[in-house]
Parts: structure tokens; C-alpha cells; sequence
């Protein structure tokens, strides 16, 4: 992580503020230090070192933005700037983000708190911030031309305001938005309880939603794709590029998804079931959760659900959508089940002699062959767990539950071994028989005649 600090005064080049109250309690001080990050790793969780406890949220592939105190005021500095992002390896997007990254620095506080933020525009055009579900004053709610003016170019707005509520926020533009969401700008704001014992987990894992459009072999996305978005992202990352939730044994866990695509999506956990206790709105209270094994989240909202990490092993965590756990999907691809492609394939290899046919008896061949791929993409399906190719992308990770990880640990454990006589396995004995229907009429289940 690399600092820079510039200094705001009188003549300082590029720097004015919202005209506000907040204008005259920050004139002429040093804007706090816009800390910038280009790793793709999840960064471990920062403990707050001022004002009440919490435990701190885990953006996967992400970090949390540093503060720093001043006044009682906790002061935090976003950049919105042309970024490079690592979708996955082999793969960099250029987008728009904050601080060197698409999506942007995770901003954590605490309710109660007042708080400060400067937003610096290194963008091309103008710019501002929605602080999307918090309750603030009208003018600091980012609407360009309705809240306050644009951010144009080189300049620096900042917003003030208490944090009235506790909960799982998100920020992105409300200045052209079509265009600078489509390019990446996002990002996630978490205000902990003020109570530190009111709805405490042990992990808090935190998952943004978003889309991309980008041909093979090139690096920005297509801004005016409405639906036919390739590349299914969790916090600007696809699988297999998605960090592990990893998880101790025994622990409480929350895991907070908020979306910002264009299409709703089912996040569908495996060998749990768990309760919804957040909504955009605010806590669920104990009891109306409500237990679900998936939980749709709608475009422009977020969702919180919680279990007791139980059950040993590696859980997959998946958008049940199924196009959404593929990557760069092409969506003009003539369904080829069944055909015989051999005259096809002996007249494309006079001119294309590489050429592989694929698709004749499903996809699945994609995930065990290493196909030449155009610069800068990634296979529709990729990964590898321990019994070969899992056939996935996009919005796709694993919950990794273990005994003996440590607190502040989420580094990968690798896979998990099924213990003897747990594991599905080839069965080579006697079969008995198997029923078959072909009406497509009802069928009564006949009673049982005798009981066993």
C-alpha cells in the first residue's frame, strides 16, 4: 500500500469544497493521506484503534480505507481515478475506480460517528458520490445537479455527516452514472453497531456484485451493454481469481452481499442453511429472520445472513443464475448437442488446423482442455479442485470451514480431505431396478400394502 498526502490551502492547484458548513470547520487543513492499493488479495482485517469495538469487516479481493482522527471527526480521503484491475490472471481491465482499484476501498465506522470525507476527481469528466441507504443531509447525498454540483476534474468536494444507523451500505456515482458505474465505480460503506455485543460475529465477510462487458483481447467495457453482460464479478474479481471465505469451525458468520448490476441474483450457499438478518432498510430483527439456503439479492440492494460454521469441509458459495458462474460468455453460440461434427471439423482444419470441436456432448470438455485463448481473456469455465476440473467461473468461491484458524487467519488452508466413508465413489455391484415413466400425466403413488 503506497500513501500520498497533498496539501489543501490557499492557492494549492486543483482543490475546492462543497459550499457547506463543512466549508468553514475544513479550510486550509491537509486532507487526510488517499491511501492507494493495487493488490487483488483479500486484506486482512484492521482492528479499530480509537472509539468503540467492532470487528471488522473482510472484503474479499478488497481492503478497507484508512482514517484518521481529527477532532473527534473520522477523515477519509477517496479518489475517483482511471484504474487497472485484475480481473483474473491473465486478464487486467482498465475501468474507473477509487484509490487504484475497481471496486473501491470498503469505508468502515461506527454509528454515532461523524464523519468526514474528501473526494478527489482524477476522472475525465465530472463526478460525485451517492452514499446509497444512509440518512444525511440533501445536500451531501451526491445527486449531481440536485444535491450539489458536479466534481469537475481536478477538483475536491467533501462530504460531512453523522451516521444515524447502523448497517451495510454501498456508494457509487450519481454523476453519469450510466457511464461510470458501467466503468467500475462502486464501492461498499459497513456502520457497525454502536453496541459492540448487538449482533457480533466472529467473521464478517463483505461481497460486492458487479458486470462487465469486455470483448476477448480488450481491456474497457462496453458501457452500453443492458443485459448481455460476459464477465460476472464479486468485487471485480471471477472465479477461479475469488479469494476463500475461510472459516473456523464454530464461528458465527455473516456474509453481506450488496448489487450493483443490472439483473437480480440468487446467492445460493452449499451444506448450510442460514437466516436473513440485514436488509437495506436495517437489522431483521430476531424474530422475523427467516431461514433460506439462497437469497436473492435485487439490483440496487443489499443482503446479510449469518450461520454457525458447523460442518467441516469446502462449501461452494455461487450466483444461481447459471451463465453467471461462466466467463467471458459468448451468447451467439449454436447449441451443438447430438450433431456429428466431423465433415465440419475436416474442412475448418484446412484452414485452421488447431481447430477443436466442442459441444457435441455438453460443455463440460471446456473445463479439462486447455484451449489457445485471444490476449487478455479468460476460458468460459475454469479451476481446478482436487478431483479435477470444477467447471465454473464468474460468481463462484468456496467456504473453507477448518478446526484451528486462528482469529485474524484467512489465509487458504488448501482443500479439504473428506474423511473414509464420506466421499461419493464408483459403485460396481449389483444395481436393483429402476423405475421409468414417459406419460406426462399425473402419477397416484400407490399405498403401501404392508408396513416395514
Amino acid at each position: 500500500m503506497i500513501n500520498r498526502r497533498q496539501l489543501l490551502g490557499a492557492g494549492a492547484a486543483g482543490a475546492t469544497l462543497v459550499s457547506s458548513k463543512a466549508w468553514g470547520q475544513t479550510m486550509n487543513m491537509g486532507l487526510p493521506e488517499a491511501a492507494v492499493r493495487d493488490s487483488a488479495l483479500t486484506q486482512s482485517p484492521t482492528r479499530p484503534t480509537s472509539g468503540p469495538d467492532y470487528n471488522p469487516v473482510v472484503t474479499l479481493n478488497g481492503w478497507t480505507l484508512p482514517h484518521r482522527m481529527n477532532n473527534g471527526v473520522k477523515e477519509f480521503h477517496l479518489v475517483a481515478e482511471p484504474v487497472e484491475r485484475e480481473l483474473a490472471d491473465g486478464m487486467v481491465a482498465r475501468l474507473w475506480g477509487y484509490n487504484g482499484q475497481s471496486t473501491g476501498p470498503t469505508i468502515e465506522a461506527v454509528e454515532g460517528d461523524r464523519v468526514r470525507i474528501f473526494v478527489t476527481n482524477r476522472l475525465p469528466e465530472h463526478t460525485t458520490v451517492h452514499w446509497h441507504g444512509l440518512i444525511l443531509p440533501s445536500g451531501m447525498d451526491g445527486v449531481g445537479g440536485l444535491s450539489h454540483p458536479g466534481i469537475p476534474p481536478g477538483k475536491t468536494f467533501v462530504y460531512e455527516f453523522d451516521l444515524t444507523k447502523s448497517g451495510t451500505f454501498m456508494y457509487h456515482p450519481h454523476g453519469d452514472e450510466m457511464v461510470q458505474m458501467a466503468m467500475g465505480m462502486m464501492g461498499m460503506f459497513v456502520v457497525h453497531p454502536k453496541d459492540p455485543d448487538f449482533m457480533r460475529v466472529d467473521r464478517d465477510f463483505l461481497i460486492m456484485l458487479n458486470a462487465f462487458d469486455i470483448d476477448p483481447g480488450t481491456y474497457i467495457p462496453r458501457i452500453m451493454t443492458m443485459t448481455d453482460f460476459n464477465l460476472w464479478t464479486w468485487n471485480s474479481r471471477i472465479f477461479p481469481d475469488i479469494d476463500p471465505l475461510v472459516v473456523n469451525q464454530g464461528d458465527k458468520v455473516r456474509v453481506r452481499v450488496g448489487n450493483l448490476t443490472m439483473t437480480n441474483h440468487p446467492i445460493h450457499m452449499h451444506g448450510y442453511d442460514f437466516k436473513v438478518t440485514c436488509t437495506d432498510g436495517g437489522w431483521v430483527p430476531e424474530s422475523a429472520q427467516w431461514p433460506e439456503v439462497s437469497i436473492d439479492i435485487p439490483v440496487g440492494a443489499m443482503r446479510a445472513y449469518e450461520f454457525v460454521a458447523d460442518h467441516l469441509g469446502d462449501w461452494a458459495i455461487h450466483c444461481h443464475k447459471s451463465h453467471h458462474t461462466m466467463n467471458a460468455m459468448g451468447h451467439d453460440v449454436p447449441t451443438l448437442i447430438g450433431t456429428n461434427s466431423s465433415n465440419m471439423t475436416r474442412q475448418v482444419r484446412r484452414v485452421q488446423p488447431e481447430f477443436m470441436p466442442m459441444g457435441t456432448a455438453g460443455m463440460a470438455d471446456m473445463g479439462e482442455m486447455s484451449m489457445p485463448l485471444p490476449d487478455n481473456t479468460v476460458p468460459m469455465m475454469a479451476g481446478w479442485g482436487p478431483h479435477g476440473p470444477l467447471e465454473m467461473g464468474g460468481m463462484f468461491s468456496v467456504v473453507k470451514v477448518r478446526q484451528g484458524i486462528d482469529a485474524d487467519d484467512y489465509e487458504d488452508p488448501g482443500w479439504y480431505e473428506n474423511p473414509p466413508g464420506t466421499e461419493a465413489y464408483e459403485w460396481t455391484g449389483e444395481l436393483p431396478d429402476f423405475a421409468q415413466n414417459h406419460s406426462p400425466k399425473t402419477q397416484i403413488t400407490p399405498k403401501p400394502t404392508s408396513k416395514g
